[in-house]
């Protein structure tokens, strides 16, 4: 199953990533429902700035079939929820990456891709 991470543009500007690469690697947090799967691949780390159509496209063309928004997006980005519901057009969403589920901002949002 091929992953990508969206991180909070905001943030990257003095983050490193690790919380969220950590969870990934470990099979934690958000990760954890992967437990055991071997064919499990990270392949794109990427952040919520620029042009979202061309990114949802060349995630599309890597096969991606899963996102997850990292728990800053959660935690900082009023569009939050905008940003899941457009993700979740073509993907399956998991709107954090690390630490609780449910973070002290409210509900976390897991949305499986919108059949169309």
């Amino acid at each position: 199953m091929k992953i990508a991470i969206i991180v909070r543009e905001e943030t990257m500007m003095r983050c490193s990533g690790g919380g969220c690469l950590n969870a990934f690697f470990q099979r934690i947090d958000s990760f954890a429902r992967y437990a055991g799967q071997n064919d499990l691949e990270l392949v794109a780390f990427t952040h919520n700035g620029g042009d979202m159509e061309k990114k949802i496209a060349t995630l599309l063309k890597k096969g991606v079939e899963v996102v997850h928004l990292s728990s800053c997006i959660r935690k900082k980005d009023p569009n939050y929820e905008l940003i899941a519901r457009k993700l979740a057009e073509y993907f399956s969403v998991v709107g954090y990456t690390h630490g609780e589920e449910h973070g002290d901002t409210g509900q976390t949002i897991i949305f499986d891709k919108v059949e169309k």
